[in-house]
């Protein structure tokens, strides 16, 4: 399948325009098994009508995807070399493992996945709608929701995963992600549907890999809804190459007594952009909002979050750290909604930036906005630079500049992961953070 030839002289709003119309016309109807097909053309229809966010839009005021939009995309097989040791992977980091080749499923590098709990369902999202649950039809996501490129993901996804866990299970092993951009010039759009029965309990990895050479753009969506007293620990790994782009949406939908502990770590991308929500939408609910991410060179990272609460007594935490280096910018923009009635809540928000150069820049825009009585709120933003006696300190005990500053800057980011309470996932952030910077194998060693 290839796209049209286009002109150079393209408008911005006409990107992916040209290949939304070709591949929705020629597979939506078909992949979607008929009973998405209507969606997915409201859909289409709505990007096609708004065109890409742009810096008039309050929410999209820090981040252009001018660049992005007039990028031309292909579609791809799914049949590409991932160009990655997919296997070394799978055995540093037991669980089970589904793995997306450019958007599509790869059952070839895919492994455990039949070995489920009783009750457990685990789908790829290509084979799960051809017979879907009602779970699956209600969950999936609406034409008219977020801002529009995610509603072009929910026209043009082509496969992704579906877990839906009953209730009182509990799903031991670690249910890893891999999404691979493995071919230069193209898109993926991929979602993923994540529900958790009554008390249920089950933990999310979500990895997103690329080549440092390949233009690519990743566009990713995950939908979760955990029932009374569910429990989800989930984290996502970005670690994209320097010339692609990334999109994406969570929107988490959470009952009483419901935990829901997502941790974000984002490396890579030309650029990317995360949206993050939340609503707890029962009593004495809990989320936990981590980030961390690393940005240099010229890229760019934005991310929104919103956690909305609308039920009593309910919690939530959120901190994010951003490392800002070279020309680079990070931009983190965070509201906490406290709707009438939600009294007893307690709520605490804080972004904080580490500047590793004069021309880095990073903003923050924590935002609390507060219609009940009643409630224990808090939000915070900083930035600043190394702090130049603790680098005197390590300097005068045998450091290096390039190795003091690389101590403090992991030290900066160490009280991120530490929030992390799977044991294998925070050593892999803690390595991933650790190759980032200039004798990362020192650092190693003195931990």
């Amino acid at each position: 399948m290839s796209t049209p030839a286009r002109s150079s002289a393209a408008s911005p709003s006409e990107g992916l325009a040209a290949w939304t119309q070709y591949q929705s016309a020629s597979e939506a109807a078909v992949r979607s098994g008929g009973w998405l097909a209507a969606t997915r053309q409201r859909a289409l229809e709505r990007f096609m009508q708004e065109g890409w966010p742009h810096a008039r839009q309050d929410d999209w005021r820090h981040t252009s995807l001018t660049a992005l939009a007039n990028q031309v995309y292909t579609p791809a097989s799914g049949q590409a070399d991932p160009g990655t040791d997919i296997p070394a992977l799978q055995r540093q980091y037991p669980g089970i493992w589904l793995v997306f080749v450019d958007g599509h499923y790869s059952p070839a590098w895919s492994s455990n996945v039949a070995q489920l709990p009783a009750g457990v369902r685990i789908q790829p999202l290509s084979q799960a709608w051809a017979q879907p649950t009602e779970r699956l039809q209600a969950h999936i996501g609406e034409a008219e929701y977020g801002a529009s490129p995610t509603a072009l993901n929910l026209a043009l996804c082509t496969d992704g995963v579906y877990l839906d866990v009953p209730a009182g299970a509990v799903l031991e092993q670690p249910l890893h992600l891999l999404f691979v951009a493995a071919t230069a010039q193209t898109a993926g759009f991929t979602r993923n549907v994540v529900v958790l029965g009554r008390n249920a309990q089950a933990t999310l990895v979500e990895h997103y890999l690329g080549g440092d050479t390949l233009p690519t753009f990743s566009s990713t969506a995950l939908r979760i809804v955990l029932e009374h007293g569910a429990r989800l620990t989930h984290c996502k790994l970005q670690r994209e190459g320097q010339l692609a782009y990334h999109l994406s949406d969570v929107d988490a939908v959470q009952e009483e007594g419901s935990v829901y502990e997502m941790h974000a770590l984002a490396f890579g991308s030309r650029l990317a952009r995360n949206d993050i929500s939340t609503c707890l939408a029962g009593r004495r609910s809990e989320v936990l909002l981590n980030g961390l991410f690393y940005v240099d060179g010229q890229r760019h990272i934005d991310h929104h979050t919103r956690i909305e609460h609308a039920q009593p007594d309910a919690t939530s935490r959120e901190y994010y750290r951003g490392i800002v280096n070279d020309s680079a910018r990070g931009v983190f923009a965070g509201r906490i909604r406290v709707l009438p009635g939600a009294d007893g809540t307690d709520a605490v928000q804080r972004i904080d930036n580490l500047l590793l150069t004069g021309r880095a820049r990073a903003d923050a825009r924590p935002e609390l906005e507060i219609y009940a009585d009643d409630v224990k709120c808090a939000h915070g933003a900083t930035a600043g630079q190394i702090d130049e006696d603790s680098l005197f300190y390590l300097r005068a005990r045998g450091f290096s500049p390039e190795h003091a500053r690389s101590a403090l800057t992991y030290a900066f980011a160490a009280q991120a992961l530490q929030r992390i309470g799977h044991e294998p996932l925070r050593r892999h952030a803690r390595q991933m953070v650790r190759d980032l910077l200039p004798g990362g194998g020192l650092l190693g060693e003195l931990e």
